[in-house]
């Protein structure tokens, strides 16, 4: 075989991809980049190169600390317990880390203050006086993530404060337009603050000739950041006032570094974490071949911020940063508002890990073009492509050997087939070197289609009556061609290579191994490795997923005209207003309402209750007492969605009271709860204040 990639020197690659936020665990969407760089890097190894993957938890923020506060834990309890589960999951999924470290380690805090000690001894830091985003009310400066507003540059709503994620394009929080308080919701204010900025604007020349020169960039990618670079690069804001949590400014008390300072420089200490020291870390980063794999919706960070630190460091920018597209779910954008976050470990309840890294690879190309996963694709492309195409053949072949001729190979034969699955499998590696993993599927599929066509025309099942020697050679090549496509496919559904070598009783493939020399041999034995896929349920969220429940704020509330037990609520949620009458007259006065939060389910059908039209119902679980309470959720805002993980919302038409009834919405560890999935908003878990399995409605 040519060479496929320049890896003629003894420079290693070190692979990374973004580092998953630990507030939180993976979903789905999360699993295609840490897939995308697993691929690579495996792929590589298997051509003899010295590549080895990092990442790390990102653990600093803001939103760790307030989501700790919620659960009622300590920043490092919660990042440590999501770090180990997200870690285990990527695991699961077949991600081989050299070293999955965390942004809260020792090492990245030593080198976090390396570089701003380089920084600033070379004038790239420097300290002024700043307006920022001020909440009055909770008496705090807001961070990013708890101020939001309209997009200053888009316009699009509900935007927080660094990114735009409509338009992708960075802003300060005091550009929003009509900023608001995540946390009390009231209008954001301004207040005067010192802090450290970074000399971004002192790269522009290094950062032009870097994405100008690279030639592993995609040229989107470059097109989309040189409009950046030309508008002119604003200096950066790299400190936090406190209450943060992360790494304190060295020297000072009160400063903390911002969180997408110190979270790249975790790839780093990623390295330094399996080198055994942060000086061998740094060693191994400087000689070594850098690639990133990213999101788009990071593309500032990546490849203007980050490159622009380690030039000012003295440290070499990156080889290669590949960008990929979103996932969608059934074409709705991944979303915890839309209930279409689906959990990664909840997924593999459903399916193999290996099934999903296969319809990853099926659709990634080195583009930014979204994936849209659907469940009638994934079963078309499992079922038909993997299993009926690839796995079939291989199984058709290893038991026919295995059965009738005493798994004895002897020789390939002559034809011309040797040829074509060389050509195939040469163009496959040329795809997989170009981050084109599509094409390479495309390309092994065709060699599974080329097998499958050669065995129907030598038919040595019927040779076999005659000629058993001509059948064995026919049996012989196709075996080989068995070896190659799990060499080939070896980078993307590991388990399943392994297990084919294990069958053709080759050993431990590569590369190399790309040739039909497997000769004169015994096969080890067939058996199946996957097995048809009938469907793929998502079964927390399929009957939840008819009933629309959002949050609405009571706006008025009058005694019904007829009936003494109940009012008349005038409503808001958020895009529109509904009538709702409900019996809690005997229960609440209207100043205890008046104002309130509530859950309504929005899809309700009409119902005329003693002559006034009521438009939906609100929520409420039955206290010890037989009191109702109603669900009032206090930090989310009118209009805002209620949702379990893992329920794709397609509420389209009305329901019934009994739908509603049936679904069986009921009291779990204080959570209004689904089948033990807790109701939220994207702010709050939705409590409820009633005995456990006490109904809903």
């Amino acid at each position: 075989m040519k060479k496929i990639l320049d890896v003629n020197s003894s420079k290693p690659f070190i692979i990374t991809a973004a580092l998953p936020y630990a507030n939180g665990r993976l979903h789905i969407g999360h699993i295609v980049e840490y897939v995308q760089a697993d691929i690579y890097a495996r792929f590589l190894r298997l051509a003899g190169v010295d590549a080895k993957y990092y990442c790390a938890s990102d653990t600093h923020g803001t939103p760790i600390e307030v989501k700790a506060q919620e659960l009622k834990i300590s920043p490092d309890e919660l990042v440590q317990k999501n770090h180990e589960h997200n870690k285990t999951v990527l695991q699961k999924y077949g991600v081989n880390f050299e070293s999955f470290h965390a942004t809260n380690s020792s090492e990245n805090k030593e080198l976090t203050e390396w570089f701003w000690g380089v920084h600033l001894s070379k004038g790239l830091l420097y300290t002024k006086q700043i307006e920022l985003s001020y909440c009055n009310n909770c008496k705090r400066f807001l961070p990013d993530r708890f101020v939001k507003g309209n997009c200053p540059k888009c316009g699009a709503p509900d935007q927080y404060g660094d990114v735009c994620e409509k338009c992708n394009g960075t802003h300060k929080t005091i550009d929003l337009k009509n900023p608001y308080c995540v946390i009390c919701k009231k209008s954001a204010g301004r207040k005067n603050s010192e802090h450290h900025f970074f000399k971004l604007s002192a790269f522009k020349e290094p950062l032009a000739n870097w994405l100008s020169s690279n030639k592993n960039l995609q040229s989107e990618v470059v097109n989309q950041v040189m409009v950046w670079v030309d508008q002119g690069l604003d200096d950066w804001c790299i400190t936090r006032d406190e209450p943060y949590y992360g790494f304190k400014v060295p020297g000072i008390d009160n400063k903390y570094v911002y969180v997408w300072y110190d979270a790249p420089i975790g790839y780093i200490s990623s390295v330094a974490n399996a080198s055994g020291s942060v000086e061998q870390g740094l060693k191994k980063w400087k000689s070594s071949r850098i690639t990133h794999v990213i999101g788009k919706d990071i593309l500032y960070f990546h490849f203007l911020f980050w490159p622009a630190m380690l030039h000012g460091a003295g440290l070499q920018m990156p080889d290669n940063v590949t960008v990929h597209g979103h996932l969608k779910w059934e074409g709705e954008k991944l979303s915890k508002s839309r209930g279409t976050l689906i959990d990664a470990d909840d997924f593999l309840k459903l399916t193999s890990p290996e099934f999903l890294r296969f319809y990853y690879a099926y659709h990634l190309s080195k583009t930014m073009n979204d994936i849209d996963f659907t469940k009638d694709s994934f079963l078309k492309v499992v079922n038909t492509e993997l299993i009926a195409n690839i796995a079939n053949y291989c199984y058709r072949v290893l038991s026919f050997c295995s059965t009738k001729l005493g798994g004895k190979i002897s020789v390939c034969d002559s034809s011309d087939v040797q040829k074509k699955i060389l050509e195939i499998s040469e163009r496959v590696l040329h795809s997989y070197a170009r981050f084109d993993f599509r094409e390479a599927v495309r390309g092994i599929l065709e060699i599974g289609s080329v097998g499958n066509t050669y065995l129907q025309d030598k038919e040595p099942w019927k040779v076999l009556k005659d000629d058993e020697d001509l059948a064995r050679k026919t049996i012989t090549t196709a075996v080989n061609i068995s070896k190659i496509i799990s060499i080939l496919i070896k980078p993307i559904i590991p388990e399943f290579s392994r297990s084919l070598e294990d069958q053709i009783g080759a050993g431990v493939l590569s590369n190399n191994d790309i040739n039909f020399k497997y000769e004169n041999k015994t096969v080890s034995g067939a058996r199946i490795i996957f097995q048809r896929v009938d469907s793929l349920e998502i079964n927390t969220g399929d009957s939840f997923s008819s009933v629309d429940l959002k949050v609405a704020k009571i706006l008025s509330v009058d005694n019904h005209p007829t009936a003494e037990k109940l009012y008349v609520l005038n409503t808001d949620l958020g895009s529109e207003n509904k009538v709702i009458v409900a019996g809690l007259r005997k229960y609440y006065s209207p100043e205890e309402l008046l104002g309130r939060n509530i859950v309504v389910v929005a899809n309700l059908e009409p119902a005329t209750l003693r002559g006034v039209k009521s438009n939906g119902m609100l929520l409420a679980s039955i206290d010890k007492k037989g009191t109702p309470r109603i669900l009032s959720p206090t930090k989310s805002s009118p209009g805002d969605d209620v949702f379990i993980d893992g329920a794709v919302k397609k509420a389209v038409k009305q329901i019934t009271i009994e739908e509603y009834s049936s679904l069986g919405i009921k009291v779990f560890k204080g959570r209004a709860s689904y089948k033990s999935s807790p109701l939220k908003t994207i702010h709050e878990e939705i409590i409820a204040d009633a005995p456990e399995e006490s109904l809903i409605g």
